[in-house]
């Protein structure tokens, strides 16, 4: 795992030892992170069930102004603060160790969401759903899931605009009507 471009680009960050926690690979954060360019810069990026930090992190390396990690996992938690080290990030972020689905402790409103349940999880609908009371104003939210799921047309006001497919990984783009993804 890489940073693939922006201020940090080439960056290599550390995996997880233990089983259970799957990365966004490389090809697929730059598939990602091609599809988000316009919105990226001067963003505020929620990354959530954040992992290793990588997208996050990403975000950060391409001209995010701030990016909330939201992890459970204290292994994971100490991942992504290894992570941030080895960027040299010295602010712009934050890091909440809660449970993903529990709303409203942001404080703010996020530009994009992005959103990476345990691929476990079949019913994908609460985990956009979390992510719409703390959407901005013209904001994105990106759920990343298996690609053999369907993901919900429409939850909690917000409305698939677009989904990709990669290997046994999707992208699902939801905006508020009249706010798609590019």
């Amino acid at each position: 795992m890489r940073i693939i471009a922006g201020a940090f680009k080439g960056r290599v960050l550390q995996a997880p030892s233990w089983e259970g926690l799957r990365p966004t690979s490389d090809r697929l954060r730059e598939t990602l992170f091609n599809i988000l360019a316009p919105r990226i810069a001067g963003a505020v990026v929620a990354d959530v069930c954040a992992g290793t930090g990588a997208v996050g992190l990403e975000a950060l390396s391409r001209g995010a102004a701030h990016v909330t990690f939201v992890e459970q996992d204290r292994r994971a938690v100490a991942l992504i603060e290894a992570n941030v080290g080895r960027c040299g990030v010295s602010g712009g972020y934050t890091v909440d160790r809660r449970d993903a689905l529990a709303t409203g402790r942001e404080g703010r409103a996020f530009d994009i969401v992005f959103v990476d349940p345990p691929y476990a999880q079949r019913d994908l609908a609460p985990w956009v759903a979390s992510a719409a009371p703390v959407l901005a104003p013209g904001g994105l939210v990106v759920l990343e899931h298996a690609s053999r799921l369907e993901p919900p047309a429409a939850v909690a006001g917000l409305v698939l605009g677009r989904r990709l497919r990669q290997g046994d990984s999707a992208l699902a783009f939801y905006a508020a009507p009249g706010g798609g993804p590019e």
